[in-house]
């Protein structure tokens, strides 16, 4: 194995840790400033408009639980980042962009609109940069070994 190829897959562990790192960060910042004071009524209101829409209301205890889960499940799974196999590579697609970079923006841009810091943004940056990293490594190996296979394909 080539060192360049060791460096992405230590790399995309890598990412994949900090991603976990970044958002237990986020679940922290989100918890010590309420957040579910905020979330718990804008779901209310949208059911209000909307009542079929399929969106949960939590309890501190319950919510706490289900995102340290998220999170312990997460860096369980770290070793087969390091590995780097590549059905944690397709899964760190949607982790990113839904977990991280949506959650993020959301915080943020909810701040900007409401004109006050809204739980969680303190840390959304951070979370945002760990989303970009991770899917910044979770793609490089996938996109050069489709290349690198149609180019020796035989003829």
């Amino acid at each position: 194995m080539s060192s360049v190829r060791a460096m992405r897959r230590y790399q995309f562990g890598i990412a994949w840790v900090g991603f976990a790192v970044a958002l237990g960060v986020h679940v922290y910042d989100e918890a010590t400033h309420d957040f579910l004071s905020v979330y718990n009524p804008s779901v209310h209101a949208m059911r209000a408009r909307i009542p079929f829409l399929p969106v949960p209301t939590f309890t501190f205890s319950a919510w706490l639980t289900l995102l340290c889960s998220g999170i312990a499940l997460l860096l369980c799974l770290s070793p087969l980042a390091f590995r780097h196999i590549r059905w944690m590579q397709i899964a760190a697609l949607p982790l990113g962009i839904v977990v991280g970079v949506f959650n993020a923006a959301m915080h943020l841009l909810s701040s900007a609109h409401y004109h006050r810091w809204m739980p969680g943004v303190f840390s959304s940056p951070l979370l945002l940069a760990a989303a970009v990293f991770l899917l910044g490594s979770s793609r490089g190996d996938y996109v050069k070994s489709q290349s690198s296979t149609a180019s020796t394909a035989p003829s």
